[in-house]
């Protein structure tokens, strides 16, 4: 356990997920710090010299995510952001009431500390739904949105349901402490959002997913998150993204999206594209986490769109 001057001990991650974190982003070449905020400390990954980008990565995952972006994104500033429990950032609150403002709070808070007065914004899945959401009340300091796949509180998304069987009041809570979760059912996870054979392409990042999978301190922000977002009945009210909410999206938007998504199909994603003032769609050939098979492409597409943006608004 970790002590915050005048606060609570603050849980920490296993050594073993640490230590092999710090492997890869020292294998990566590029380097990493922690940020300070109330309640706890961010991990935030830096690479490359350019505009601003912010990554806000899925749950189940950390940073390490978007690494293999990196070494292909050289005219941006990147900056990689474990969200509040997970990568190596310390836990934070995840209320069922006021679960989005504690999201934009935390994007507040991270764009203060990195001294950005406005950024573009990434964000992948879960982290794309924080994403959407800052835009939303922030649209001043974003320069302009991305959702690196889908962003499973849009119109039309379909919640897997292992994560509704986890959102479960009581359910949820014994499934965390009696699943052992090994390789084998995290490939059929991954299988599941259409990336079984693309995540063999990144076996460290695949340990780095088992190691978060048996991380308790993960583990307790995942089933939070999903318990804020999700009740039997379906999404909370609070949280979802609406078609007048995309139809105020008045930030550049560019979505990535794989073509065997099963989270939020291409359809989908078109009628949502449809709704918003500026947006783009752009289509690749994977499931929920296109980074994992198309690396160079979607870097490529991150800059060109960065590129585009007007410097001024």
């Amino acid at each position: 356990m970790a002590t915050l001057t005048n606060g609570p001990p603050v849980p920490r991650h296993p050594t073993r997920l640490r230590d092999r974190y710090d492997r890869l982003v020292r294998a990566a070449g590029v380097r990493s710090r922690f940020i300070r905020r109330q309640p706890g400390r961010v991990h935030v990954i830096e690479a490359g010299d350019g505009p601003p980008v912010v990554h806000l990565h899925g749950n189940n995952t950390s940073s390490l995510s978007h690494l293999m972006l990196l070494e292909h994104m050289t005219t941006v500033r990147s900056y990689l952001v474990d969200r509040p429990g997970f990568g190596l950032s310390d836990p934070g609150d995840f209320p069922r009431n006021g679960f989005r403002e504690c999201a934009v709070r935390f994007v507040d808070d991270v764009l203060d500390e990195l001294q950005l007065e406005r950024a573009v914004l990434v964000g992948a899945s879960g982290g794309g739904t924080w994403a959407v959401w800052y835009a939303l009340d922030r649209p001043e300091r974003v320069r302009g949105l991305v959702m690196l796949g889908s962003v499973p509180l849009l119109p039309g998304a379909r919640i897997p349901p292992g994560i509704r069987l986890m959102a479960t009041p009581m359910l949820g809570n014994v499934l965390r402490r009696t699943v052992k979760p090994g390789r084998r059912m995290l490939l059929r996870l991954m299988s599941s959002v259409g990336e079984g054979d693309t995540i063999l392409r990144h076996p460290d990042l695949l340990d780095s997913l088992l190691d978060a999978a048996r991380d308790p301190v993960a583990g307790a922000a995942d089933l939070a998150e999903f318990q804020a977002l999700l009740s039997p009945l379906g999404t909370r009210s609070a949280a979802r993204i609406r078609p007048d909410d995309l139809r105020r999206l008045a930030v550049p938007t560019l979505m990535i999206w794989g073509d065997h998504d099963p989270v939020v199909s291409v359809a989908s994603a078109r009628a949502a594209a449809d709704l918003m003032p500026d947006a783009r769609l752009e289509i690749l050939t994977a499931g929920h986490v296109p980074q994992l098979g198309e690396p160079e492409r979607v870097a490529q597409l991150l800059e060109d769109f960065v590129r585009s943006l007007p410097t001024t608004r």
